[in-house]
């Protein structure tokens, strides 16, 4: 399993609110979609595209068919708002760069109809971003890096 901690789980100075939530997110019936460390990448690059809109990320962690991550989200949308915002776009760019998705999700619903979220304070951030870093453990997987690898430069002398 991939932990990627986005180090902006710190609070910035001058904010004064705190929202940060625990979030957990399971695929379509529970197929086992991460698997492959390059589904990983994509759907953590998904999620990091939704900062614009002012969301902060802290730590994820990956089984094979759910994902757990904080997240901080603005003031101006509420928890339902920002799960619709994070599932939908993940969900796009996940078939949009893996199109055999759209023969195990014929109807385009990547994400499955559960959620989990608690609101996570400032002194249980850490507690919450330890269990999320621990998912391979927890779970007793092993995810498979198949990332491209890059070849050492080999020059001749």
């Amino acid at each position: 399993m991939d932990i990627v901690c986005s180090g902006s789980s710190k609070k910035i100075s001058g904010d004064t609110r705190n929202n940060w939530v625990t979030m957990m997110f399971v695929t379509h019936n529970r197929y086992n979609c991460f698997r492959k460390q390059i589904y990983i990448d994509t759907c953590i690059q998904a999620f990091h595209e939704i900062k614009r809109f002012g969301f902060e990320f802290g730590d994820f962690g990956f089984a094979m068919n759910h994902v757990h991550f904080l997240v901080n989200i603005p003031k101006r949308y509420s928890v339902q708002t920002a799960e619709i915002m994070l599932k939908s776009h993940s969900a796009k760019k996940m078939f949009e760069t893996f199109p055999g998705f759209r023969k195990r999700y014929p109807r385009g619903g990547f994400w499955s109809g559960y959620d989990h979220y608690e609101s996570t304070g400032w002194k249980n951030l850490e507690e919450s971003g330890a269990y999320i870093r621990d998912q391979s453990n927890h779970h007793r997987i092993q995810i498979l890096d198949d990332r491209q690898q890059k070849l050492p430069n080999l020059t001749a002398e």
